[in-house]
């Protein structure tokens, strides 16, 4: 008898500890891929040098700005709280990793492999869970970014990283209402709660309406099914990253950088990071609901949905950079009258839409 016959529980953990080691990993360095994209982009938009000066095309520029904030002095204000004040930077990358954990990646198809006497040989789901419930999960453990944010804000013994908490506070209540209530949609019009059938789902229209052969190479993505919904999920995904024009929790005009005022070092670049995650899991999520996630209106191998996703993702990166970079922050009222008066009626209007059109499916 295997030892993986004789103690079932080792397979799962394995496949539970070595996916997070990789994920971190690759989130990290997608992170830092993606700080050094924005600099570069949006230094071409407006017309200025980006990173140019550390190593090639300034590739090596994060590197050095990782090992200036490793020297600079930890400071924590004494009169700070101390649990809250230390505990957000670990919230805030923590929720990064949980979403990360319930996100699906694509195929990999590997040969006759065998690990502890298990053959590995055949496809395989690029996945550290293919949960059930996979949509509710990573809509609910983004939102615990939110806290970490806040947690600084409040620790921090500072009015204006104090107003940026409750700003953040705000912000969240606005936004996460229609954020989830478009995604339920896509969940209503796909008939589940998992990444895998949702992204199944989008690969032709032929597979929803057979009604004549051209539709096989017209993709069934649920950008073209449900444009209000993704109107409503892409700015209300904006809104929950912190991204202008809805950076109103750090404003340097107005609360001098809100949450971050008081820290330093390491832990100021922890949180900071953790916005990128958020962007690249964000836009990741964008991808497997609206815009296909794998999946093309034709036939390819298996083995580079990986990459297929990837490019998506990074498309939708560089689309949300355009809109970083080109758009004013709007006011905190402003974003509250977007929030409650436009996107939230438009976010039931779209939940109607879907449950009408999924009964059809």
């Amino acid at each position: 008898m295997s030892l993986l016959a004789s103690y079932p529980f080792i397979k799962p953990l394995v496949i539970g500890l070595v996916g997070a080691a990789v994920l971190t990993g690759l989130l990290y360095l997608g992170g830092m891929f993606v700080v050094w994209l924005e600099r570069k982009f949006t230094a071409d938009m407006q017309s200025r040098f980006g990173p140019n000066r550390v190593g090639k095309y300034g590739l090596l520029q994060l590197i050095a700005d990782a090992l200036k904030l490793l020297t600079k002095e930890d400071i924590v204000p004494r009169s700070a709280d101390q649990l809250l004040y230390l505990g957000a930077p670990i919230v805030a990358v923590s929720s990064a990793l949980l979403m990360a954990a319930g996100m699906p990646y694509g195929y990999i198809r590997l040969p006759d492999w065998s690990i502890l006497g298990v053959s590995l040989q055949g496809t395989h789901l690029l996945a550290v869970s293919n949960l059930d419930v996979g949509l509710l999960y990573v809509e609910a453990v983004s939102a615990v970014s939110v806290v970490g944010i806040f947690m600084a804000g409040w620790a921090s013994p500072n009015k204006y990283a104090l107003i940026s908490a409750f700003r953040n506070v705000a912000r969240m209540i606005g936004y996460e209402v229609p954020l989830a209530m478009s995604v339920v949609g896509v969940a209503v019009m796909a008939h589940s709660l998992n990444f895998v059938d949702v992204v199944n789902m989008q690969s032709s229209l032929y597979e929803l309406f057979p009604v004549h052969p051209l539709l096989r190479y017209i993709p069934a993505w649920f950008i073209i099914l449900q444009p209000i919904g993704f109107v409503v999920f892409g700015v209300s995904m904006l809104a929950e990253l912190g991204s202008k024009p809805f950076d109103q929790i750090e404003a340097e005009e107005e609360i001098v950088a809100g949450w971050g005022v008081e820290y330093s070092g390491m832990r100021w670049a922890l949180i900071y990071f953790s916005e990128y995650f958020h962007l690249i899991l964000g836009s990741l999520f964008m991808v497997l609901l609206f815009f296909g996630g794998w999946t093309l209106p034709f036939d390819y191998p298996i083995s580079l949905s990986p990459l297929v996703l990837l490019a998506k993702v990074i498309l939708v990166i560089m689309g949300v950079l355009v809109v970083r970079w080109s758009l004013p922050r709007f006011r905190i009222d402003q974003v509250q009258t977007l929030g409650w008066k436009l996107l939230l009626p438009l976010s039931l209007i779209n939940l109607a839409w879907a449950g009408a059109l999924g009964m059809v499916l």
